[in-house]
């Protein structure tokens, strides 16, 4: 199979897996390098590079969960043990999750919507490198990726929002299909 096969084959057939099947170990540090530089390898109007990275690995998973959990009990003030763990456990399921921000801008020439879809294209490509690498990925946001309390503990600024935050793991079996949208019912063609 030629190298362009093998990527439209992936392309084909990727598919996200929940956090909570993935297994270690994770990428090394050599990968997590290759996957973020192919991260962002991705359009950039202007080269503002709009986004940036959080990697979330080892012990930081469980203490960053804590900040979501801390923030969820909060709000929630009768959960049970139960739903605080959920919480505690949300960034430590796979052995990696890399959050991407956005940190687009007003820009004289370049508008916020393009900068923010850079970082869309951050979080996809990160997607398929890492299953081009082996692994299993899930691109997720949750509530808390749109809470300002949690955002400021991890380290978002305030000019900033969370695009994504990628869950990398491996996974045992082949990962079942979804139905996918009909083209006929999605696509149209221009005619004036």
């Amino acid at each position: 199979m030629s190298g362009d096969q093998t990527i439209l084959q992936l392309l084909q057939t990727r598919r996200s897996v929940a956090p909570l099947a993935m297994r270690g170990p994770g990428p090394t540090p050599e990968e997590l390098n290759t996957l973020l530089t192919i991260a962002a390898r991705v359009p950039d109007h202007g080269k503002l590079a709009p986004w940036r990275f959080i990697v979330f690995e080892g012990a930081a998973r469980e203490r960053a969960g804590a900040l979501i959990a801390s923030v969820f009990q909060a709000d929630n003030p009768h959960a049970t043990p139960e739903a605080l763990e959920i919480e505690r456990t949300r960034l430590a399921r796979a052995p990696l999750v890399v959050g991407v921000v956005s940190r687009a801008a007003p820009h004289v020439k370049i508008p916020v919507w393009e900068q923010q879809m850079s970082a869309g294209a951050v979080c996809m490509n990160l997607t398929i490198a890492a299953n081009a690498m082996g692994f299993v990925s899930a691109w997720l946001t949750e509530w808390y990726a749109y809470d300002r309390r949690v955002l400021e503990t991890l380290g978002v600024n305030e000019h900033e929002q969370m695009a994504g935050f990628v869950h990398i793991g491996r996974f045992d079996q082949k990962p079942e299909d979804r139905v996918r949208p009909d083209l006929a019912e999605i696509t149209t063609r221009f005619a004036p």
